[in-house]
């Protein structure tokens, strides 16, 4: 009996008594409440809240609401808050410090709390600087900025201001997102659940299991040159990121890798993101059997892998001589970090899934240029300067000259990437832009060769080319012998049924996937973007 309640302290009573206070709340819409149905949730047993938090928040609520940007001249900054309702901001210049360009405060009132113990909270940034705060009571509030880093600094938000950012879910909310986050990287069974959880919420993606066992049995006689292999990755450090990956730009598969067979007829995997022995991601071309052995016995994130045949016609225009001098050219060299997130940006607006924006990532660039100098200058910072025609400017100098040249950061982020840019470390190639530049070396793109940037493709954009086998009955014989549903090409490991949407459908253009949208959950595209 005593072990049946130690679990919790509340009666059958006071559980009833809080539900009516929780129903008395919801209907008082016209009166300030002393609390909010959701601020009594963390007094409610763990297994009555946390269900219900579950439906109310997820991962994606961690990322801020842009606001505004608050500037000394120019109008009130207005908004409606998590808790405030009625908020306004202005930013005053001042030199309290007797420095050579001063400081500033940021002034906010904040009013029209919607209960008693609601609070909101709020992160400020400059590309020089990023902060963050929380507002519990409705009155006047101040951000003090003591001095400005320089000149720069001050020139930047005289002309566009300090931005403000709204943890739109709040604390309770904020700290559910957080605890939503963590597993998505944990190599756990958690871990994979949240992955997958967080997939079929903001992606609409299905998660059938299939038929044990899980891994076919693979002759390599019927695997050629070209031939794609589409990479799903579910838990642990790369699982996480590739959830994340395939949320921003639509794809259901997160990593790729690319068959080749030698002039001897042994059969070749060229893969770019591949972990050489000092822990560095690089491009690598493995012998078929160490690649599978490694994928089935070793890579803990729990690979989903299908097998992508290439079309016969296609692959008798694939210059596989031209395709192995490219793979052997490339051999050694950096996974291509450069380039990464430019695949996905395209457009000013269309490529963020709410509440992310331009403004966010710019914010986000900002804290870890200032944690991970090294790590920005590898992600950004070179291939920000290429669009700029620069050269050695960090991050916060690249914002600035955006503003002297009248423009802004959104419109820089979207200009295309180029096949033929050169950066520090070599040609910049992600696992698909890899795999798409030996295409091109390959002969597949024909005479668009030189009017596609292979490097602004993502994942999907790849699988949705029409160079795959589109006859089932030219497949492998071994393709999908474990199933019940016959894909049209062959998972050849994991649990999960592999989807990919809209496969094998598209014939290349011009300056193919420059200009296309990626919002969730349809990810709908226009023709010719």
């Amino acid at each position: 009996m005593a072990s049946s309640s130690s679990s919790s302290s509340f009666t059958l009573p006071s559980l009833f008594s809080i539900a009516v206070l929780i129903l008395t709340a919801s209907t008082a819409e016209s009166l300030k409440s002393p609390f909010h149905p959701r601020d009594l949730l963390p007094l409610l047993p763990k297994q009555v809240s946390w269900p219900i938090l579950n439906s109310l928040y997820g991962a994606a609520d961690l990322l801020p609401t842009f606001i505004g940007t608050a500037s000394p001249g120019n109008d009130d900054v207005k908004w409606k808050g998590a808790c405030f309702y009625e908020n306004t901001a202005y930013l005053e210049f001042h030199n309290k410090s007797g420095s050579e360009f001063g400081g500033g405060t940021l002034h906010i009132q904040a009013d029209k709390a919607h209960s008693w113990t609601c609070m909101d909270l709020y992160v400020f940034a400059t590309p020089y600087r990023v902060t963050w705060t929380w507002y519990f009571i409705s009155r006047a509030h101040t951000v003090e900025f003591p001095e400005w880093d320089g000149l720069a600094e001050y020139e930047y938000v005289k002309n566009k201001g300090v931005s403000i950012f709204l943890m739109h879910a709040g604390m309770l909310g904020t700290l559910q997102a957080l605890w939503d986050v963590f597993p998505l990287f944990t190599n756990t069974g958690w871990g994979e659940s949240s992955n997958l959880a967080f997939l079929e919420k903001h992606m609409g993606a299905e998660f059938e299991a299939r038929p044990e066992p899980w891994v076919t049995n693979v002759t390599t006689d019927q695997i050629q040159s070209g031939d794609l292999l589409a990479i799903s990755k579910i838990r642990g450090r790369w699982g996480g990121f590739e959830t994340l990956e395939k949320w921003v730009s639509g794809a259901y598969a997160g990593h790729s890798a690319v068959c080749l067979r030698d002039s001897e007829g042994k059969l070749w995997v060229g893969e770019s993101g591949n972990e050489n022995e000092k822990g560095e991601d690089v491009i690598a071309i493995l012998p078929w059997e160490e690649w599978w052995e490694f994928e089935q016995t070793k890579d803990d994130s729990n690979p989903q892998i299908a097998l992508l045949p290439l079309h016969p016609d296609v692959r008798a225009k694939f210059n596989v001589t031209a395709a192995w001098e490219y793979a052997r050219s490339m051999e050694g060299k950096p996974y291509g970090y450069h380039n990464l997130i430019f695949s996905w940006i395209d457009t000013v607006s269309e490529n963020y899934p709410p509440p992310l924006d331009s403004h966010l990532v710019a914010s986000f660039m900002t804290v870890w240029s200032k944690m991970q100098p090294d790590y920005a200058a590898n992600m950004w910072n070179e291939a920000l300067n290429k669009r700029l025609g620069t050269e050695g400017l960090d991050l916060s100098d690249v914002l600035v000259e955006v503003e002297k040249r009248g423009s802004s950061f959104d419109k820089l982020l979207a200009i295309p990437e180029q096949d033929d840019w050169i950066y520090s470390d070599g040609k910049s190639t992600s696992c698909i832009a890899f795999i798409l530049e030996m295409y091109k070396e390959g002969g597949l793109f024909g005479s668009l060769a030189d009017s596609v940037q292979v490097t602004e493709f993502t994942i999907k954009d790849a699988y949705m080319l029409n160079f795959f086998e589109t006859n089932s009955s030219r497949l492998p014989k071994w393709c999908n012998d474990n199933d019940n549903v016959k894909l049209p090409y062959c998972q050849i490991l994991g649990k999960y049924r592999m989807q990919l949407p809209g496969y094998n459908t598209m014939e290349p253009y011009t300056h193919m996937n420059e200009q296309c949208p990626s919002l969730p959950p349809k990810y709908n595209r226009p023709d010719n973007c």
